[in-house]
Parts: structure tokens; C-alpha cells; sequence
């Protein structure tokens, strides 16, 4: 049971994110430029908390 609930979420997602594109690129292009970013943010925010570990964690 829990497969199909996960695959039918997952079928829920692509139809959502496939309506979004056909409907209004712009705003879906917006939107994958905001998760790029995000993941940016969170790749950066990562290594500077690696680099602060490897320099002995000092303020």
C-alpha cells in the first residue's frame, strides 16, 4: 500500500509541476531559478560551516 501512495504522489507532483509549465512558463521558470538558488544557498552555507570546522571552529 505504501508503494502505491508513493508512486501516486509522485505521479500528483509531475502533473502539478507539468501544469505549472504549460499554463505559465515564466512563473515556472522563476521557480526553478528560486530552487537553484536555493540549493546554491545551502552549497555555500555548507562549506563555509566545513571551512569553520577545519580552522578549529574559532569565532
Amino acid at each position: 500500500m505504501a508503494v502505491n501512495s508513493k508512486k501516486i504522489a509522485v505521479y500528483a507532483v509531475v502533473v502539478f509541476a507539468l501544469y505549472v509549465i504549460i499554463t505559465d512558463p515564466e512563473n515556472a521558470a522563476d521557480y526553478v531559478q528560486i530552487g537553484f538558488e536555493g540549493i546554491s544557498n545551502a552549497a555555500q552555507s555548507v562549506g563555509d560551516f566545513m571551512t569553520w570546522i577545519a580552522d578549529g571552529a574559532k569565532d
